[in-house]
């Protein structure tokens, strides 16, 4: 292990915040009194931090990897799931509203356009799939109330607008890159 002056703690299992990987690690550090620990992942050797209450830093991203996304818009798709892992769901949440955004103008929107303009662009245009529009309207919206209002959003937002982002990406890129060309 690269870490210096990691010691034997209890045992831990976990998945780790960092490669996803599910482990159980008995390296590390423990705070002097005892609820606070710091744990080296056996895969990645990288470390998470377990607060008195166990809740580790960084966390589990919500979601999953989605295949053949273009660059831009898998970063983005990317950087809001890294956001769950760190309870940053407000900026999950921005980054979810954005990111329909950049699949709209990817797929052929004008940019610059008014954000309900991409939305309507998707759903005219055969990207979003049946009873669909709903939930585009619903990433608009609450991407609005998280721009416009003084509110918090919660990891339930977060990941109820990453489930369907996970989708439309699915929907838009991965599954058609798996028909067979003939």
């Amino acid at each position: 292990m690269p870490w210096n002056g990691a010691t034997g703690v209890q045992s831990k299992q976990y998945i780790c915040g960092h490669c996803g990987s599910f482990v159980a690690s008995s390296a590390g550090w423990m705070y002097s009194n005892g609820t606070q620990h710091i744990y080296l992942c056996t895969h990645c050797e990288k470390p998470t931090y377990f607060d008195s209450a166990q809740r580790p830093l960084p966390g589990v991203a919500f979601g999953n990897n989605v295949a053949n996304v273009p660059p831009d818009i898998d970063a983005l798709y990317k950087e809001a799931r890294t956001c769950t892992s760190a309870a940053a769901y407000t900026a999950s949440v921005l980054l979810s509203r954005k990111l329909l955004m950049n699949i709209a103008v990817a797929q052929g929107a004008k940019p610059g356009e008014p954000f309900i303009s991409y939305v309507e662009y998707l759903a005219a245009n055969g990207f979003v799939p049946p009873n669909g529009r709903g939930w585009v309207d619903h990433i608009r919206k609450k991407g609005n109330e998280a721009t416009h209002e003084i509110v918090f959003m919660t990891d339930k937002d977060a990941q109820e607008l990453l489930a369907f982002s996970e989708m439309l990406l699915k929907f838009i890129y991965e599954f058609p890159s798996r028909v067979p060309t003939t």
